[in-house]
C-alpha cells in the first residue's frame, strides 16, 4: 500500500527551489498540507500553485530569511498560535559559502551556526508541543554527506553540518519516548543552484573549464551521475511517513555511493 500523509501538515524550509521545493511537492502528492517557508515572496506565490490539492490539502506560505533566526522564529510562532499543529518539520536551507577552513573568519562560522543550527533548534522547539499533542511528529534535517566524510573546500560547512548532526542525534534520544522521530538526510552532489555555484567557484579557483570540474566530481560517484532533487525528496518522504515510525537518530546518505565509509 502506498504511503499516505493525508491529514498531516508539513513545514518545509527553503521550499521554493532545489531539494526543498521537490520535497514540498512530493509531500503534497502524498496528501500533506504544506507550509512553505522561504524569503522570496514571488517564488513562494509561484511554488504554492504547483502543489497538489486533490486530496483536500490546504497549503500556505510564510516569508522569512534564515539569515535572521529571530524573524523566522517570530513568523512561525505567530502562525502556530493561530492555526493547527504541524506534524512534520523539514529543516532545510542553503549551505554556507565554499572555501578553505584556514581562510574562514569567525563571522563565517557564527553566521553558519546561526543560519543552520539555531534555526533548526528554534523551529523544533516551537513545533514539538504540537507534535506531542497530535500524536505524530517527524523532524527531518537536510544536511550533507560531510558529516560522515568532510568535503574538500567546504571548511565552514563541514564544521557546522557536524554540529547539526550531533544536535539531531541528541534530540532524537530525548524525543523517542514521545514517538517523535528525528533524522538527517545527507544529500550527495545534487543538481541544484548550489552545485552549479560550487562547480563555478572551483573552476575559477583552479583555472579550469567547468566541464572538467564536473567530470572530476562525477568520477568520485560510483553511479557516475548527480542526484535529482526528487531523489532526495523521496528519502525525506519516507522518513516523514507512518512506515518510518521506528527509524530515528540516523544519518541517511543519498549520494549514489560517493561517501567512502559506512
Amino acid at each position: 500500500m502506498e504511503s499516505t500523509l493525508i491529514g498531516k501538515t508539513a513545514l518545509v524550509g527553503g521550499s521554493t527551489q532545489g531539494i526543498g521545493k521537490a520535497t514540498a511537492k512530493l509531500l503534497a502528492d502524498k496528501g500533506a498540507s504544506i507550509i512553505l517557508l522561504a524569503r522570496n515572496i514571488g517564488k513562494l506565490k509561484k511554488t504554492i500553485l504547483e502543489l497538489n490539492i486533490e486530496m483536500g490539502q490546504s497549503h500556505s506560505f510564510l516569508v522569512a530569511d534564515f539569515d535572521d533566526p529571530d524573524k523566522v522564529n517570530d513568523v512561525v510562532k505567530e502562525y502556530i498560535e493561530k492555526e493547527n499543529d504541524i506534524n512534520i518539520l523539514v529543516n532545510n536551507t542553503g549551505g554556507p559559502p565554499a572555501g578553505s577552513i584556514i581562510n574562514s573568519s569567525s563571522d563565517n562560522f557564527n553566521d553558519a551556526f546561526s543560519n543552520h543550527l539555531i534555526n533548526n533548534h528554534n523551529l523544533a522547539k516551537l513545533l514539538i508541543p504540537g507534535m506531542k499533542k497530535s500524536g505524530y511528529g517527524r523532524i527531518i534535517n537536510i544536511i550533507s554527506t560531510s558529516v560522515k566524510a568532510p568535503l574538500n573546500g567546504l571548511g565552514v560547512s563541514n564544521t557546522v553540518r557536524a554540529a547539526v548532526a550531533n544536535w539531531s542525534k541528541t534530540l532524537s534520544n530525548e524525543l523517542a519516548p514521545d514517538e517523535i522521530t528525528v533524522n538527517n538526510v545527507l544529500p550527495g552532489a545534487t543538481l541544484t543552484e548550489r552545485l552549479t555555484n560550487i562547480i563555478a567557484n572551483r573552476a575559477l579557483k583552479d583555472r579550469l573549464d567547468e566541464s572538467i570540474i564536473e567530470e572530476k566530481m562525477l568520477d568520485e560517484i560510483p553511479m557516475n551521475r548527480f542526484a535529482q532533487p526528487k531523489e532526495i525528496a523521496a528519502a525525506i518522504a519516507f522518513l516523514a511517513s507512518h512506515e518510518a515510525a521506528y527509524v530515528t537518530g540516523i544519518n541517511l546518505p543519498v549520494d549514489g555511493g560517493r561517501t567512502p565509509n559506512l
